[in-house]
């Protein structure tokens, strides 16, 4: 009964109703045990094994070793195949879904089936890259080629200066060393004197910690507040805004500004530091940008932001390592020590010991372990984890971590597609009196490391890259989809179908019929099965019977002798 004052129903018994359910407890337990008693304890049947005094034990052993080995791979195969079915049905409904939202958009025109096929592409592929590239080019009036300072030449990308010089129509290229802080102040001035000679150039320090967007509203004397480290500091955008502004003056408009350059050069974080705000995003893992983004800096000013430029494959090992979009986690260990072989080989060893304090090796293997073993980065019984540490030196060189520097070329060599009339062109507009200055007064607010501590590195030279891919129409891609997966579905039948057959010759007469009819019977899922394979069928269905049949008649005719037969 539930008392007035209380919320909740009181769940005290009476000793008698207590005593009576314990007792009727006891009870059922004590039936329970009753029974188990009259059926008896049965125990499971042990694996008798192979006798010590078999001759041949130690090949018996392997063998069922090997057939569990076998079984459990099968097993795996198996899963994989229908893991990959479903991806490939699931890929298909999409597909299938798109073109209705297509069809009913109504989308027809032989014109907008380039949009649609644009629709389809990954993100995270070549073309989708290479057709945003194309689109920041196209809309950008000035266009800012990020350089890292300690290889500005291997940086550089001819196909995409060739692409801005030659377009026509009044673009501009502006060149943007950025950070400067990794490099020492002799090598930073002399790197300034050579690259203006061909297009302006501008020295930069990226902000590295930015507030969010959402620290934009904040009163002042709460950012006053705020405690900003040194390495949030950026410098040189006084000097870049002022370059941008002074050229839209001449132009008597807004004017678009696209930043370009390969993965990890810092394209993102100087948008952030010109705007003041993490307005887009940044991170050590390459291909962060994915699409282009617009940023407005000002009335006058849009920034573009851009996917970073795919390198070709016909570059050198040391430009793919540095330079192309590779996916550390996805990539295979064979590549990224090609990379880091690469790297420690166009760097002075002595240099490479001081700056990671170990001992001599002899190979970059040897390095590696050193370095593993240094770091505390270990497997199981203290086997050096040499994949990690390979991820981990490819983002510390191209991040900000360690600090290098190449020597610019000797001798000044323009590049074919650079004339002195296309330099004349590229400079006009320009202000180079106030831009030096500017890039002076940078170098002097820096804080540059010392020669002893940063390692001399060898540039390769000019890296190239893809800026174009042709795409294939519609159907086309379609059609090759359609086939890879078509032969791909024949090739896992046919590793099914042998796997299968390897097994069946070491299975039993009735275990080889049963996986026959089993696996007939998932092939006549996918196609219709013929008469010859009915038939086979119900023969082994026939003999498998009569087995049984005859097992039965064999238990029946046992002989009885308490009675005679004449």
């Amino acid at each position: 009964m539930k008392r007035p004052k209380l919320r909740k129903a009181s769940k005290r018994l009476t000793c008698h109703k207590r005593y009576k359910i314990q007792k009727k407890i006891r009870e059922h337990h004590r039936k329970v045990r009753k029974e188990a008693k009259k059926r008896g304890r049965k125990k499971p049947k042990k694996d008798p094994g192979v006798p010590s005094a078999a001759p041949f034990k130690e090949q018996l052993l392997r063998e069922a070793e090997q057939r569990k080995q076998r079984l459990e791979e099968l097993k795996q195969k198996q899963k994989l195949n229908r893991q990959k079915e479903h991806e490939k049905k699931r890929k298909l409904e999409a597909k299938k879904n798109a073109k209705t939202k297509e069809k009913a958009e109504g989308k027809e025109s032989s014109g907008k089936c380039k949009g649609k096929a644009n629709k389809w592409l990954d993100k995270n592929s070549k073309e989708s890259f290479c057709s945003e590239l194309r689109k920041v080019i196209e809309a950008s009036d000035v266009v800012l080629e990020v350089l890292d300072a300690r290889d500005p030449m291997g940086c550089r990308c001819p196909q995409l200066e060739e692409a801005v010089t030659c377009s026509g129509g009044g673009k501009k290229l502006v060149l943007v060393l950025n950070k400067i802080d990794l490099v020492p102040k002799e090598n930073l001035e002399k790197w300034l004197n050579y690259l203006k000679k061909e297009f302006p150039t501008v020295a930069f320090k990226s902000a590295t910690l930015m507030k969010d967007k959402t620290l934009q509203e904040q009163s002042t004397k709460r950012r006053a507040r705020v405690d900003v480290s040194r390495t949030s500091e950026c410098l040189g955008t006084k000097c870049l805004l002022k370059l941008l502004q002074e050229y839209g003056k001449t132009q008597n408009k807004a004017i678009q500004v696209g930043v370009v350059g390969f993965p990890n050069v810092g394209k993102s974080s100087i948008i952030n530091s010109l705007k003041g705000v993490r307005a887009c995003n940044v991170g050590l893992t390459r291909g962060v940008t994915k699409s282009m983004q617009i940023v407005h800096i000002d009335k006058q000013t849009k920034m573009l932001d851009s996917p970073s430029i795919i390198a070709d494959p016909s570059n050198s090992a040391l430009a793919l390592a540095l330079r192309s979009i590779i996916d550390t986690e996805e990539s295979d260990l064979a590549d990224l020590l090609e990379g880091i072989c690469a790297i420690l080989s166009h760097c002075n060893k002595q240099q490479v010991i001081m700056r990671y304090s170990i001992p001599d090796f002899e190979n970059t293997e040897e390095f590696l372990a050193l370095l593993a073993q240094k770091r505390g980065m270990l497997k199981k019984g203290g086997v050096p984890d040499i994949e990690n540490i390979t991820k981990v030196l490819l983002c510390d060189w191209t991040g900000a971590k360690i600090s290098y520097y190449s020597q610019p070329p000797e001798s000044q060599t323009l590049p074919p597609y650079l004339t002195e009339d296309k330099i004349v062109e590229m400079q006009e507009c320009f202000n180079f009196k106030n831009l030096e200055e500017e890039n002076n007064n940078t170098v002097q607010a820096l804080k540059c490391p010392s020669p002893a501590n940063s390692i001399i590195f060898q540039s390769a030279g000019m890296a190239n890259g893809t800026i174009v891919i042709e795409e294939a129409s519609e159907w086309e891609n379609l059609e090759t989809s359609k086939e890879e997966e078509e032969e791909e579905e024949e090739e896992d039948f046919t590793e099914s179908d042998d796997d299968a057959n390897n097994l069946e010759e070491e299975m039993d007469v009735e275990e080889k019929s049963k996986v026959q009819i089993t696996r007939k019977i998932k092939l006549g899922k996918q196609t219709s099965p013929t008469n010859s394979e009915k038939q086979i069928a119900e023969s082994e269905h026939s003999n498998s019977l009569l087995l049984n049949l005859d097992k039965t008649a064999d238990e029946d005719d046992a002989y009885d002798f308490n009675t005679d037969y004449v």
